[in-house]
C-alpha cells in the first residue's frame, strides 16, 4: 500500500474503497491483482482493507484520525500543520509528540482539550486541500517540524520527506525561509539531513558524524534477489555494521521503458573483513554503538594486516 493509500485508509478506519485506491494511483488491475492475491481483503461491499494491517491500529493510525476529525469539526478556518501534516502527507512520525493536533488558522476562536492552533494572518503559502482536508504542503510541514521539534525526530522528518521526493532542498529551503519564527533552527537542521532510507539509519548515521568516525556508503549489491537495505559499508576499514531495519522511508517508484544503466562499482572494491550488529535498542545508547563500531575498525584492521616473515632468522 502506497503512502497516500495508507493514510486515507486510516482516516477511514482502516478501510478503502476502490475509487480511493485509483484516486491514489492504483490501476484496475493492480486492484484486482492485490484482492486474488489475498494481499487486500474485500471487507464488505465496495470496502476494501490490507489483509496484515486488518486489525492492527498503530498510535500513529489513532493520530491520523484525530487530526481528521479536527479538521472536519473546524470547517474551512482551520488546516492541519506542523507534524499534524506531515502524517497526512504519509512522513514518520517517529519521535513526535502525538498527543496533541496541531492546526494553523488566522484567527483565535478557542480550542479543544488536545489542539494547539497556531495563530497566523494570513496563513501564509504553501496551503492545499486533499481528501477534503485542509493542510499545509509536505515542504512546509517539514520546516514547521524543523523548527519546533527535537533534533533527532526532525532530521528523521527531512531524510524521510527527501528520500521520498515530496521535498526537494530548493523547496525545503525556500519553505523554512517564509517561516515566521524558528527559521535558523529549522535551517540548520536541514543542512544535517544524512541521506538515509530509514529512521534507524538517520539515528546511526547522526551517532556516527557526532562522533567524528568515517561516513559509510552502502555496499556494492552482491545479489539482485537481496536487498541491502540495513547495512552500511566502510571500505577503507574492511568493516560492515549491519542493523536492525526500522521504519523505513517511502519513495514512490515510476515504471519507464527506458533502460536502466547500472550504478558503476569500484573495481576490485576491498573485501569487508569484520562485521558489527547493532539492535533498534542499541540505537538508544550512541556510546556503545561507537565503541562497538571503533573495536570492529581495530578487528579489522587486525585481520587485513600484512604480516612480514623475518627472513634473518630463517
Amino acid at each position: 500500500m502506497n503512502a497516500q493509500l495508507a493514510v486515507m485508509a486510516a482516516i477511514r478506519g482502516g478501510v478503502f474503497t476502490r475509487a480511493d485506491a485509483r484516486a491514489c494511483g492504483y490501476h484496475e488491475a493492480d486492484i484486482d491483482y492485490l484482492l486474488r492475491s489475498g494481499g487486500w481483503w474485500r471487507v464488505r461491499h465496495g470496502k476494501y482493507a490490507v489483509h496484515r494491517l486488518l486489525s492492527v491500529v498503530t498510535e500513529e493510525d489513532a493520530y491520523v484520525r484525530r487530526v481528521a476529525a479536527v479538521l472536519r469539526a473546524g470547517g474551512p478556518a482551520i488546516l492541519a500543520s506542523h507534524q499534524s501534516a506531515a502524517v497526512l502527507h504519509g512522513l514518520p512520525a517517529w519521535g513526535l509528540d502525538l498527543t496533541t493536533v496541531h492546526v494553523t488558522s488566522p484567527c483565535n476562536s478557542g480550542s479543544p482539550p488536545g489542539v494547539h492552533r497556531h495563530i497566523r494572518d494570513p496563513v501564509g503559502p504553501g496551503v492545499l486541500t486533499w481528501n477534503k482536508l485542509r493542510m499545509v504542503s509536505p515542504a512546509r510541514a517539514v520546516a514547521e517540524v524543523a523548527a519546533t521539534a527535537e533534533s533527532v525526530p526532525a532530521i528523521a522528518l527531512i531524510d524521510a520527506a527527501l528520500y521520498s521526493g515530496l521535498v526537494t532542498p530548493r523547496t525545503a529551503t525556500r519553505a523554512i525561509s517564509l517561516l515566521p519564527h524558528g527559521a535558523d533552527r529549522a535551517a540548520h537542521r536541514l543542512t544535517l539531513h544524512t541521506g538515509a532510507a530509514s529512521v534507524a539509519e538517520t539515528r546511526l548515521r547522526l551517532i556516527l558524524a557526532k562522533a567524528g568516525l568515517p561516513s559509510p556508503i552502502p555496499p556494492p549489491p552482491s545479489d539482485p534477489e537481496q536487498p541491502t537495505g540495513g547495512i552500511l559499508w566502510f571500505p577503507a576499514e574492511r568493516a560492515l555494521v549491519e542493523f536492525e531495519l526500522r521504519h523505513p522511508y517511502w519513495r514512490e517508484e515510476y515504471e519507464t521503458d527506458e533502460p536502466v544503466e547500472p550504478a558503476p562499482t569500484p573495481s576490485d572494491p576491498p573485501f569487508p573483513v569484520e562485521t558489527c550488529w547493532l539492535s533498534w535498542a542499541d540505537l538508544d545508547r550512541p556510546q556503545l554503538v561507537v565503541d562497538r563500531i571503533r573495536t570492529t575498525f581495530t578487528l579489522a584492521r587486525r585481520r587485513s594486516g600484512v604480516r612480514h616473515f623475518p627472513l634473518a632468522r630463517a
